[in-house]
């Protein structure tokens, strides 16, 4: 894998949701620095780990969960080698139980599919229908790692790009809470 900085030159053969997700960190200016890995998306953690090794990042877990009845969505951003306890996490949010949410609502709400799943999605919630949950120790790195929408890429930026510029051009003020892993 090779790094590269910013957006790719040349956009033909690759999809919708990313080309708007590189437009989307251009028009803010977001500098980044990217990896491209189409013969291995990032679908283990193995992967995943080769991927913070050549990017010098931690790439975070990012997970499309729900409420019981399906009415509520959340977007929970945690770094990667830590355990996700759905009880901690419920109680924390004071909602009385969570699930992970279906793949016909993470495509209709974000326009992601499985293994795509990115805190840049938020950009094609028009509706503002998913709450931004996130770790307070993502925001503790330097940098923020995630992908563009699509797992064959995956990208590094400021975490302060995030908290500064990316949520705010959304319009979006995350949860913070924090989870140990523990039941």
């Amino acid at each position: 894998m090779e790094v590269f900085h910013g957006s790719p030159a040349e956009l033909s053969g690759r999809n919708d949701r990313e080309i708007r997700a590189y437009r989307f960190l251009d028009e803010l200016g977001i500098d980044f620095d990217r990896t491209d890995h189409p013969d291995d998306p990032a679908t283990t953690m193995e992967v995943c780990a080769e991927i913070d090794a050549v990017l010098n990042v931690r790439i975070c877990k990012n997970l499309f969960l729900c409420n019981r009845q399906k009415t509520k969505f959340y977007l929970l951003i945690m770094p990667g080698d830590k355990p996700f306890k759905t009880k901690e996490l419920s109680g924390q949010m004071g909602i009385s139980r969570l699930s992970f949410a279906d793949e016909t609502a993470m495509g209709e709400l974000l326009d992601l599919r499985p293994g795509s799943v990115s805190v840049l999605g938020l950009i094609n919630d028009k509706d503002r229908a998913v709450q931004l949950v996130i770790d307070e120790d993502v925001l503790k790195e330097e940098y923020f790692g995630c992908h563009p929408c699509e797992n064959t890429s995956s990208i590094r930026f400021k975490t302060a790009a995030l908290t500064e510029k990316i949520l705010p051009a959304l319009h979006i003020t995350p949860v913070i809470v924090n989870l140990v892993g523990a039941e």
